[in-house]
């Protein structure tokens, strides 16, 4: 499990680009998504350097969550 934080997501929409952008890097992913820590929690095989990567590409700002 790895924690992102992403703080430039701010709304419904950002949860659903952000799930989606997770989901397109690896399918089997699972994603839980906090808005009002705007922190994401992923279960996936990747390395989170892709999964970082994949947030990045839809337009986010996420660092690993210490």
């Amino acid at each position: 499990m790895m924690k992102f934080e992403i703080p430039d997501m701010t709304c419904g929409h950002c949860v659903s680009t952000v799930e989606k952008a997770i989901k397109a890097a690896d399918p089997n992913a699972s994603a839980s998504i906090d808005l009002a820590s705007k922190t994401v929690s992923v279960e996936t095989t990747l390395a989170p350097e892709v999964i970082g990567a994949s947030i990045s590409q839809a337009g986010y700002s996420p660092s690993l969550a210490k």
